[in-house]
């Protein structure tokens, strides 16, 4: 599975796919077809900062 490493990154912190693809300014739809491709680690990095800042809003 592509992208397993921000699947559960964000699964360990409670947070949703659709919660990061509305920060990024997507529909989660599109998130989701994102991540059927391998991310960069650039790309990678800024959605862990995403997912950081969603968790610590909860």
């Amino acid at each position: 599975m592509c992208n397993k490493d921000i699947r559960e990154y964000a699964n360990k912190r409670n947070v949703r796919l659709w919660q990061i693809a509305s920060k990024l300014g997507i529909n989660d739809g599109n998130f989701s077809r994102k991540l059927r491709i391998e991310l960069s680690e650039e790309k990678k990095a800024e959605i862990r900062v995403i997912i950081d800042e969603l968790a610590a809003g909860q």
